[in-house]
């Protein structure tokens, strides 16, 4: 099939999803982008800027997008030609978390929610990122003061599904090691993105009280800064000193890769996380991951693996990371099981099922307008 594929913020993950999609599928797919910047105005013009640069819409199957783009908009500035399409849920802002100071836009959930409901199929990635999103439905329908649209909870969940997204993962090796060398203290890996969602003071915070305890350890702050350093990552070089091996983003894959084999823990302390990517990759390095209870994590993580991975609170995760730090070669069949087990994830063995959703969804029968009930 000949695919479109529309990615309005064309960088990090979606880069990674919508590249690792082209490379692998078995279906020809051309990719139509714009820069990974301005995301409130992606959503709100995207469309607008997408349109006139389209190829000829005839030597197409199918149109998938991302959500960052309103495929409400796209669809009335293409009519009246008419292809299938899918739209790709990576996050949302029905239950993405507001900053401290902001005030929720619902204009930007409108514009979800418009285009789940203008696609021919919705797919999330993560079954406790659709279920998020369509339990926040009513609630935020409510906030309407009058001609509240209930139907749109049913019409959504009706046709959204889940498919996780595909890693490219690099071969592993073991980091080299001297056998006269001294053995480092193990090192710590944080990889997430420099933004509040992510929580990084939690993470520091628990650094400091290990640090105060006397506890060894290095760390890695690797991740993407996409606007000004959080003061907390400042304090916190300030705080660590020497402790921190590497402070900013590997913008290179291979040194990225190298830094997670060399990695002993990954740590997340996330508010938000609707697949957990980076995670992943690290797992699959051999990181060992302490991950909240909560969110993509439990799903993601085999459910054999959760009582040593998965922390319920700020003082568990400090419990649990000093001990593993105090006995990191104590779990060596541990990492090696989860390694295997993030093996799942790779675009080899996800392609077959995103290649056969992609056809089915090209070949659908047209899709009834939407009516609400009477």
């Amino acid at each position: 099939m000949q695919i479109l594929f529309l990615e309005a913020f064309c960088g990090g993950s979606h880069r990674a999803f919508a590249e690792g999609l082209q490379r692998h599928s078995r279906h020809t797919i051309e990719l139509v982008t714009l820069p990974d910047r301005f995301w409130k105005w992606r959503m709100r013009g995207a469309a607008l800027a997408m349109a006139p640069r389209l190829p000829p819409l005839e030597r197409f199957d199918l149109i998938m997008a991302t959500n960052l783009m309103s495929m409400a908009d796209l669809k009335a500035l293409l009519a009246p030609q008419s292809l299938p399409t899918v739209v790709y849920f990576h996050e949302n802002q029905l239950t993405y978390p507001v900053a401290s100071g902001d005030r929720r836009d619902v204009h930007f959930g409108f514009t979800d929610i418009t285009t789940a409901l203008a696609a021919d199929e919705i797919w999330f990635n993560s079954h406790s990122h659709r279920d998020a999103f369509v339990a926040a439905l009513p609630a935020f329908i409510r906030q309407m003061p009058d001609a509240r649209p209930h139907w749109i909870t049913a019409a959504i969940e009706g046709r959204a599904s889940v498919l996780y997204p595909g890693c490219e993962f690099p071969a592993y090796s073991p980091p080299d090691a001297s056998p006269a060398a001294p053995e480092p203290p193990p090192l710590i890996i944080w990889n997430h993105r420099w933004e509040f969602d992510k929580n990084p003071e939690a993470f520091f915070e628990t650094l400091y009280t290990l640090a105060g305890q006397g506890r060894a350890f290095e760390v890695a702050v690797l991740g993407e800064c996409f606007q000004d350093q959080p003061k907390c990552f400042l304090a916190a070089r300030e705080r660590l000193g020497e402790r921190i091996v590497h402070f900013g983003f590997a913008a290179a894959k291979d040194d990225y890769h190298r830094w997670l084999q060399r990695g002993h823990v990954v740590v997340s302390t996330a508010l938000q996380e609707n697949f957990g990517l980076a995670v992943v990759e690290a797992v699959r390095m051999g990181c060992l991951p302490l991950l909240p209870q909560r969110l993509s994590y439990p799903e993601i993580i085999p459910g054999r693996f959760h009582d040593l991975c998965l922390y319920t609170d700020p003082s568990d995760l400090t419990a649990r990371l000093g001990h593993i730090l105090d006995h990191r070669h104590a779990f060596q069949k541990e990492t090696a099981g989860l390694m295997a087990a993030m093996g799942q994830y790779a675009w080899k063995v996800r392609i077959a099922e995103f290649d056969a959703r992609l056809a089915a969804a090209a070949a659908a029968p047209p899709r009834a307008p939407l009516a609400s009930p009477r």
